[in-house]
């Protein structure tokens, strides 16, 4: 059996790890809203329309945020067709996905959603087809005190008290020329700037988050964040970037070295923020929001983006084995170990549309990449610490040099949250070495693994890969010994003396 020891020392902190990154999205795309987590024809909707099921088991997730409307959707949405009484609102032709949009759903139907699951909104404004005064007024209305024209029209609808909505993103992915209303990284650094004015002016309170380069192989990828962040300035408060992956070779050992690519990402983005803030001699950086990332690659083509005038088309629905576990498992380690620089996270999306959770008719299914933010989120609170991996590695095709144990570990209170991955074909023992405190005893611990990289859940099938009991380890002093099977995720909590 091959071995790996993985160091840990509680006076190497990486960072408290911001609650943020364990946040979603939410997109009017596809089956996502409508279907998914809003169908009031369903027996399992509650008086309100949302499909109670679906509710249920995305509490199970305990996220912390929710981007919403989009995503490319947003960038030709117009605010004011998804507010005031349902039956005037107008039934239109989003621009995005070709698809029909009903407007059922729209801000207050959100927010009200948001608050009841506890979900801290971040809003995105239509910064394609939109302006810096529409922007502007729909922060009104979420935000501003009654006695003005759309703080007045939201009261009017219902709402007296402001939502007091504090994250927004200036426009979605702006840098590709398949956003509608795309242009080049001045011209959106100046739109972005006029937004931010207006916005920070009307509620200085508020975060913003800028559209940086929304993929690595744009040619403008990293010029154009630089672009940005000196144009706007302190005004943003963040950078958003995005990353899906995918097993495009059927090679699943070079697939999952992918979160390799997502570490260098967030290193390369965020030596753009450091240096713009030393180029303007300014006590103030952004920090990144990577506000779109997951497995997608099988439904990446025109049939499966294109709505053609439907309403609720099932557009890129991807069913997830093992494999891509993992790699969502991957994912997450590197946002604990960037814990200093990336403060929020959004794992795109929720429900149907590349989702962690499907529904069909009534029916609905937990799909693999559940378990593995599961795992991570209910350990989420505490200091990132520096893990050093010692052991056996292997070259990948696309990703250089890459470990058989992924390792990344939060220190709690009294605890110390340990998540392991062995990418491995065989099984190995991962000794966590404790520099500088002792192990008690394991408060909980559970395992994602299976009989083959490529198992999934179906609906027939629908148990093959969840979360189990994990007993394997053993507990000696500074010393906590993992046995872990092929293709496996751990992550454990383990008690401080």
């Amino acid at each position: 059996m091959k071995s790996t020891d993985v160091h840990l020392h509680t006076r190497h902190p990486i960072g408290a790890v911001d609650r943020r990154i364990f946040g979603g999205f939410l997109e009017h795309m596809g089956r996502a809203v409508y279907q998914g987590v809003y169908e009031p024809e369903s027996p399992k909707a509650d008086a309100e329309g949302w499909r109670s099921d679906v509710l249920e088991s995305l509490r199970g997730l305990d996220m912390t945020l929710m981007r919403y409307p989009g995503g490319n959707f947003v960038s030709g949405y117009h605010w004011q067709d998804g507010v005031g009484p349902r039956d005037q609102r107008p039934r239109v032709r989003e621009k995005a996905w070709n698809s029909i949009e009903s407007n059922q759903v729209g801000t207050d139907e959100f927010l009200q959603l948001a608050d009841r699951m506890g979900w801290e909104p971040m809003m995105a404004v239509n910064l394609g087809t939109g302006t810096p005064e529409e922007a502007h007024d729909w922060v009104e209305y979420c935000n501003g005190r009654e006695g003005t024209r759309y703080a007045d029209l939201r009261v009017a609808h219902g709402r007296k008290e402001p939502y007091d909505i504090k994250l927004w993103c200036l426009g979605n992915e702006m840098a590709g020329d398949w956003q509608i209303g795309h242009v080049p990284a001045e011209e959106y650094a100046l739109r972005a700037q006029q937004t931010a004015k207006l916005i920070k002016d009307l509620d200085p309170t508020i975060q913003l988050v800028a559209s940086g380069s929304a993929t690595t192989w744009l040619p403008s990828y990293l010029e154009w964040d630089r672009v940005v962040l000196e144009k706007l300035g302190d005004a943003a408060d963040y950078l958003s970037l995005h990353n899906y992956v995918g097993n495009y070779a059927d090679d699943t050992m070079d697939f999952l070295a992918s979160p390799q690519s997502i570490e260098r990402q967030i290193s390369e983005v965020d030596s753009v923020c450091r240096y713009v803030q030393g180029k303007l001699r300014s006590k103030k950086r952004a920090f990144l929001a990577f506000d779109e990332w997951n497995v997608w690659y099988r439904t990446l083509n025109a049939e499966h983006t294109n709505g053609h005038g439907q309403f609720a088309p099932p557009l890129i629905e991807e069913q997830y084995n093992l494999e891509d576990a993992l790699v969502v498992a991957g994912f997450l380690h590197a946002f604990v170990r960037n814990a200093d620089v990336l403060k929020i996270a959004n794992l795109a999306q929720i429900v149907n549309v590349i989702a962690p959770i499907l529904t069909r008719r009534d029916d609905l299914l937990v799909q693999s990449i559940y378990w593995p933010f599961e795992m991570f989120s209910k350990r989420r609170e505490g200091i990132s610490l520096r893990p050093v991996v010692d052991g056996p590695s292997y070259e990948s095709a696309s990703h250089g040099l890459t470990q058989h144990v992924d390792a990344s570990a939060i220190l709690g209170d009294g605890q110390l949250h340990v998540f392991l991955t062995n990418r491995d074909d065989e099984a190995t023992e991962v000794a966590v070495q404790l520099s500088d405190v002792s192990a008690v005893e394991a408060i909980s611990a559970e395992i994602l693994t299976g009989h083959d990289a490529k198992a999934s859940n179906d609906w027939e099938a629908r148990d093959v890969i969840r979360a189990l009991p994990f007993e394997d380890l053993k507990i000696a002093g500074q010393t906590v010994t993992f046995e872990l099977p092929p293709m496996s995720f751990v992550a454990a909590t383990l008690r401080l003396g």
